[in-house]
């Protein structure tokens, strides 16, 4: 009985010391040291990861890629017919690089890892169109979502990884309310996670849109997010998993303004609740969780600084006041990369 009793006694605390494990795994931040990667004049609102390198895609036609290593940076310039480009998404497959620009027209470019040659692979004219982000589910399907030029998002795909996109009918689209639309903050008002792809509008509806089966059927549900306005709804979206999820945004013209500006979902983005009413950050541009938290700790850039929080979004705390950052990616729990008004940074959480 004696022997019983120890072995249950060491089972018991094996299994604590597993429970306390799982729990300290999601990082608590108390400060943020950064660094400098890249500093020109340039807007940066699209960032990829991809191994020691991170693409970018900006304005007045800039792309590139910051070395993580002691590689050299590469940084170019693409024309078209003296057109002002502006790209605000960005998307990989192992081999290539994709950025599409905003306005009209919309162009999407493929850039060749391996000797960095770029290709047009899709062009559309329209005076209303405007792509706002661009993902891919694997190496072969992708999909891209932009304001509506007729009374549904405006969508293309690609089957082949990228070599061709084709443009999604309205009839096969969730149809979109007169001054609903999607924001091109940061690359993330389009989340995909394995088959699930969600996409977050604003104006004058902020509502989801939610796919089980990579954009063939859709589902909408209402959001309690600030709406009404040009410039009011989700800027900004990301999902741990396919439950869990958190929408951001706000107020364009009240940058301040820190209520109805967030919320949480843990039913795949069915319903959502408000989080940190009056308290936290303001407008944002982007949110990420951070990896391997369960779900637990968000970072936020926007223009009320960097905020954190490590409960799921019930209390935050804020890192740093620069109000310059749009977009931000993490490489691990503890390190990230972010950029926005003239610079491309890596941040270390401490």
């Amino acid at each position: 009985m004696r022997n019983i009793f120890f072995i249950l006694l060491i089972v018991n605390v094996l299994s604590s010391c597993n429970t306390t494990k799982n729990i300290i795994s999601n990082p608590i931040f108390s400060k943020i040291i950064i660094d400098t990667l890249f500093s020109e004049k340039i807007s940066c609102r699209a960032l990829a990861i991809d191994n020691n390198k991170v693409w970018y895609a900006a304005n007045n036609g800039n792309y590139g890629f910051v070395s993580l290593d002691s590689s050299e940076n590469y940084n170019q310039n693409i024309t078209n017919e003296n057109l002002k480009i502006e790209f605000r998404s960005i998307a990989q497959t192992a081999k290539h690089i994709f950025i599409l620009s905003v306005g009209n027209p919309a162009l999407l470019y493929r850039i060749a890892k391996n000797d960095y040659q770029v290709k047009l692979v899709y062009q559309e004219n329209h005076e209303k169109v405007f792509y706002d982000s661009l993902q891919f589910f694997n190496d072969n399907e992708g999909i891209a979502i932009g304001d509506p030029t007729e009374n549904c998002p405006s969508m293309i795909k690609t089957i082949d990884g990228g070599e061709t996109w084709q443009k999604i009918p309205c009839d096969k689209l969730p149809k979109l309310a007169d001054g609903e639309a999607f924001f091109a903050a940061s690359n993330t008002n389009l989340v995909i996670k394995g088959n699930n792809v969600w996409m977050v509008s604003g104006g004058k509806k902020s509502r989801v849109f939610h796919s089980s089966d990579k954009g063939n059927t859709w589902e909408t549900s209402e959001t309690p997010i600030v709406q009404g306005q040009t410039m009011t709804g989700s800027f900004t979206a990301d999902f741990y998993d396919k439950n869990i999820g958190f929408i951001a945004g706000g107020n364009y013209e009240k940058l301040e303004q820190n209520f109805q500006n967030k919320a949480i979902t843990n039913d795949g983005g069915k319903t959502w609740q408000l989080m940190a009413e009056n308290e936290g950050f303001g407008y944002a541009s982007c949110l990420q969780y951070v990896p391997n938290s369960g779900g637990k700790s968000i970072v936020v850039v926007g223009a009320t600084g960097i905020f954190y929080s490590g409960d799921s979004g019930k209390k935050w705390k804020q890192l740093s006041i620069d109000k310059d950052f749009y977009t931000i990616r993490f490489i691990d729990n503890k390190t990230a990369i972010a950029a926005g008004k003239n610079k491309i940074v890596k941040i270390n959480f401490k």
